[in-house]
């Protein structure tokens, strides 16, 4: 089981209240992880990657384990503790501006 902490505006669009958790099939892979929140929760497809190219939006950043994976490629192994689900994968909106 991945456990998935989503940003709030994700949580209301999804309309859950804490974290996700989900099962996914294969390895836990970035990728993986996004087809199986899509899958489950369709209204947020496109909202963190592109649905044509599959390429991350430019605002979301991926964190665990203290490390930053965004710039990881999408079917890179997640670090362990996310596969055992004993860590959460964080999605966060990242903020820009001056």
């Amino acid at each position: 089981m991945i456990r998935v902490a989503l940003p709030a505006h994700l949580r209301a669009l999804a309309r859950v209240s804490s974290e996700v958790k989900l099962d996914v099939d294969g390895p836990a892979t970035q990728r993986s992880v996004l087809d199986a929140l899509e899958a489950r929760f369709p209204m947020l497809r496109g909202t963190i990657r592109d649905q044509q190219t599959q390429v991350r939006r430019p605002y979301v950043r991926f964190f665990a384990c203290a490390r930053d994976l965004s710039h990881d490629i999408p079917d890179a192994p997640l670090p362990a503790a996310i596969a055992s689900g004993a860590e959460p994968l964080l999605v966060v909106g990242a903020m820009a501006g001056g």
